[in-house]
């Protein structure tokens, strides 16, 4: 089963079709992977042949493995995963780095992260740090409310708050210790190229960045500009091509101390700067 599996995931273009054919396997039967090679030579029954089955196809149609399984693995915390938000992915973990590096240990802070998603985010760095409370804010009511779910099950319930609203609507600029956000950076002429797990199952309004991808990064470093208090740091992921475009407009807009960093895969990923004495 597990080789036809492979074979059926391999014609749908999809990457390391073995193991994803024996973490489906997993997936169906609640066993672990080492359970599954020891059990090897079991014959399987047909009610678990059917559902393994069933969510080979819905993977070999490009539905993302994380919907399937209803759990994605970000920055050591286990989050549910569903089509109300993006995928969390590993790249997105550096920014949760960088913004662990500006914000001094052991001190109380507030951080603010705008277009929460999935809440990953915020929760990695709730998670990380028991100091810190935060909002997660977003202007999906189905994606706040994916948030809202994986901070109560990780235990964060009671430092978390998580809004639905616009942050053009957002009114706590001065309240905040950090601003954290993964906006939506894909230029809208190319949405259409993206893999189809992305294209077809992630939230458009999660994706499209307008014409040339920094639409969001725009209105908030207006909005920081003008709310934020002297020295609150504001941390963007970033596009692989953006570090110029995002800097530059946090540059002009006043902002300074501006840094970046990159992705495992050597990319640029994130992009910080502070808010300046008025």
């Amino acid at each position: 089963m597990l080789a036809e599996a492979s074979r059926r995931l391999r014609d749908a273009g999809i990457e390391a079709p073995q193991r994803e054919a024996r973490l489906l396997m997993a997936v169906a039967s609640g066993l672990t992977t080492s359970d599954l090679i020891i059990r090897g030579h079991q014959p399987v029954p047909a009610s678990l042949a059917d559902t393994f089955h069933a969510i080979v196809a819905r993977r070999a149609a490009r539905e993302p493995f994380q919907h399937i399984a209803r759990t994605a693995s970000f920055f050591g915390l286990d989050l549910v995963s569903d089509r109300r938000a993006l995928v969390p992915r590993a790249d997105s973990e550096v920014v949760v780095e960088a913004a662990l590096a500006l914000l001094p240990e052991g001190r109380d802070a507030r951080v603010v992260d705008l277009g929460t998603g999935s809440g990953c985010l915020l929760a990695a760095l709730l998670a990380t740090r028991t100091e810190l409370t935060g909002i997660g804010l977003d202007a999906s009511s189905d994606a706040a409310d994916l948030a809202r779910e994986n901070v109560e099950r990780l235990g964060l319930g009671n430092r978390a708050r998580i809004l639905t609203g616009s942050w053009t609507e957002w009114t706590g600029w001065a309240d905040v210790d950090l601003v954290i956000s993964n906006p939506p950076y894909i230029n809208a002429a190319t949405i259409a190229s993206l893999d189809p797990e992305v294209r077809l199952h992630d939230p458009l309004d999660a994706l499209d960045g307008g014409e040339d991808g920094l639409a969001a990064y725009r209105e908030i470093v207006m909005l920081a500009r003008a709310g934020l208090r002297a020295g609150v740091p504001i941390v963007f992921e970033i596009g692989f091509d953006q570090r110029s475009s995002v800097s530059g407009l946090m540059a002009d807009a006043g902002f300074i101390g501006l840094g970046s960093s990159r992705d495992l895969a050597g990319n640029d990923r994130v992009v910080w700067a502070f808010q300046a004495e008025s």
